[in-house]
């Protein structure tokens, strides 16, 4: 999952003010299907992209899924497709920058949706500050964790012997606008992790909150995806500058109400 890719890194659209602090509207949806979410992000970036709506930040998890990142080598899938047919994981070829990632239950999820020059953030700057949410969130859950120079996302016992990877990022920028985002192993089920060379890495080792607390036996739960997810949006929003985050977070946040208020968004074409 990790890289960038970018296509028109614009500046603000004629007549739009930059505003760094201007609120950004978080969405917790629970567990959505990867294509539904897919969709909505391109529905989402289009929208942002002529200024229809302004900044957004969805949290979820995805039932199993393998995405590929637009020029990824499949090589890096281990699974025959029987086997991911009959267990019902898709493989998807997706837009975004990096290698092949797996996503499943208790892997929290976050896809903000940010148009960069309207926040004056540039791309690598942006990426760090996913990375330092990323960071910041194992932190508050008790795990240390930190960055790895030349490999993006977020490590346990980054420069030891051991480097573990337990947090990934893989964005598109099209017309100015970032979306895809960042995935954070939680209580995911770390023998799926098996079906690929994680981000392209043969042998990586890849952890959770889960297993790093020494709860190797707890089962993938959305609960504490949300309570991740909160974590997550908070450190998110400090790491932008301190925008005021719009709409309710985890505990108190119902998916439905807030997929609701997504479809009522204005829609613009998509490219």
């Amino acid at each position: 999952m990790d890289g960038p890719a970018t296509s028109a890194l614009a500046a603000p659209a004629s007549g739009r003010v930059p505003d760094p602090a201007a609120p950004l509207a978080v969405h917790w949806l629970g567990r959505v299907p990867y294509r539904e979410a897919w969709d909505l992000q391109t529905r989402l970036a289009a929208a942002r992209a002529a200024g229809a709506i302004g900044d957004q930040l969805l949290l979820l998890e995805h039932p199993a899924v393998l995405t590929l990142g637009r020029q990824a080598d499949e090589s890096h899938v281990l699974a025959p497709a029987p086997l991911l047919a009959g267990r019902g994981i898709e493989l998807l070829r997706v837009e975004r920058g990096g290698e092949v990632t797996y996503h499943g239950p208790g892997q929290l999820v976050a896809y903000p949706i940010l148009h960069l020059a309207d926040r004056e953030l540039l791309l690598r700057p942006y990426v760090r500050a996913l990375e330092a949410a990323m960071i910041a969130t194992c932190a508050q859950l008790g795990v240390a964790a930190g960055r790895r120079d030349g490999h993006p996302g977020c490590w346990v016992d980054p420069d030891g012997p051991r480097p573990r990877k337990i947090g990934a990022l893989g964005i598109r920028v099209e017309r100015g606008v970032a979306y895809h985002g960042i995935a954070l192993n939680v209580d995911v089920e770390l023998g799926d992790f098996g079906l690929i060379d994680p981000c392209g890495m043969p042998g990586l080792a890849s952890t959770s909150i889960a297993a790093e607390l020494g709860r190797l036996d707890e089962p993938p739960t959305t609960a504490r995806v949300a309570e991740a997810a909160r974590l997550f949006a908070l450190a998110l929003a400090r790491e932008l500058g301190g925008p005021a985050l719009d709409g309710t977070l985890p505990p108190d946040a119902d998916p439905d109400a807030a997929r609701a208020a997504l479809d009522r968004l204005p829609a613009v074409p998509v490219a």
